[in-house]
C-alpha cells in the first residue's frame, strides 16, 4: 500500500500530485534492508527540495517513512519510490508552495538478464534537467516516439546533436580503445552512473549521435537495471557482449548497500 507521511494514502490526499504534476522524486531498489548509494539518494532529495520548493527536508523522517512502508509490505526485494509534493499547492500560485509531503510507494524489481536496448536517437531536453522532478511527460513522449518508429526506447540529443541521457536512465559507451565515455550535457546526475564512476575510470566528454552510432558497445543505468547493454543506437548495431560491459555490471554489484 502506498503511504503519504507514514500513512495509508487515498485518491484525495495526492490528488495535488496527480493534477499540478509539480514536485521531484528518487527511486531505489531495496535487499534485505540496505540501499546502494543510500546517502546520494538522500542528498538528492535534499537538493531537489530546496529547488523545488525551497524548503528543507528531514531526511531521517523520509527513512522512517520507507522502514514503515516495507514492514507493511513484507516480501521481495521491491524497488521504493520517494516522492515529495504540497498537496496544499495552488497551480495559480506555486510559489507559495512550501510545506513539502512523503509518499512513498513500491513496486517489484525488474527481472535480471534484460535484453540489450534498441535505442533510437530523439531530440529533447528535460525541463531542469539536474533535479529528477515528476515531469516526465515530454521524456515518456519522446520514448513513445522511438517506440513507434520499432525501438525500445529513446537516446535524447539536444539542439547541438550531442547525446545526453534516455528518458529514465543514464548513458554511456565504450569507445575503440576500451574507454568508458559518459556524455556530457544537461543529464539528470543518476545515483548508479555516480556510483560506477566513483570506482571504475571513465572519461567524461561530448558525444555527438554519429560517434554514439560508431561506438563499440553502449549501456544504460539505472537503480532499477544497474548496467543495461545497448544493442543498437539507429540501427547501428554495438557489440552486447563486450568484456567491459562485464566489468562494469561487476563494478556496481560490488557496491556495498547502506542500511535504512
Amino acid at each position: 500500500m502506498d503511504e503519504l507521511n507514514g500513512q495509508p494514502a487515498d485518491a484525495g490526499a495526492v490528488r495535488a500530485l496527480a493534477l499540478a504534476n509539480y514536485g521531484h522524486f528518487t527511486t531505489f531498489r531495496v535487499d534485505d534492508g540496505r540501499v546502494r548509494g543510500l546517502a546520494l539518494h538522500l542528498e538528492r532529495l535534499e537538493r531537489d527540495c530546496r529547488a523545488v520548493f525551497g524548503a528543507d527536508l528531514d531526511t531521517a523522517r523520509v527513512r522512517a517513512y520507507v522502514r514503515h512502508a516495507l514492514r507493511e509490505r513484507g516480501g521481495d526485494s521491491p524497488l521504493v519510490r520517494v516522492s515529495v509534493f504540497d498537496p496544499g499547492l495552488d497551480i495559480g500560485r506555486p510559489a507559495s508552495a512550501g510545506e513539502p509531503h512523503v509518499l512513498v510507494t513500491t513496486r517489484p524489481g525488474a527481472p535480471a538478464g534484460l535484453p540489450p536496448l534498441r535505442v533510437g536517437t530523439v531530440p529533447y531536453v528535460r525541463d531542469l534537467a539536474a533535479v529528477k522532478h515528476v515531469g516526465l511527460f515530454g521524456a515518456l513522449h519522446a520514448r513513445r516516439r522511438a517506440q513507434l518508429d520499432g525501438y525500445d526506447d529513446a537516446l535524447f540529443h539536444g539542439p547541438d546533436g550531442r547525446v545526453t541521457e534516455g528518458p529514465t536512465w543514464n548513458a554511456g559507451f565504450v569507445d575503440g580503445e576500451g574507454r568508458v565515455v559518459l556524455p556530457e550535457g544537461d543529464v539528470l546526475p543518476g545515483v548508479t552512473l555516480e556510483l560506477i564512476r566513483r570506482q571504475y575510470a571513465c572519461v567524461a566528454r561530448p558525444v555527438t549521435v554519429a560517434e554514439a552510432r560508431g561506438m563499440r558497445a553502449g549501456f544504460a543505468t539505472s537503480t532499477g537495471i544497474g548496467v543495461r547493454a545497448l544493442a543498437s543506437v539507429d540501427g547501428r548495431p554495438l557489440a552486447t557482449d563486450d568484456p567491459v560491459l562485464g566489468a562494469l555490471r561487476e563494478t556496481y554489484e560490488r557496491v556495498p548497500g547502506d542500511p535504512l
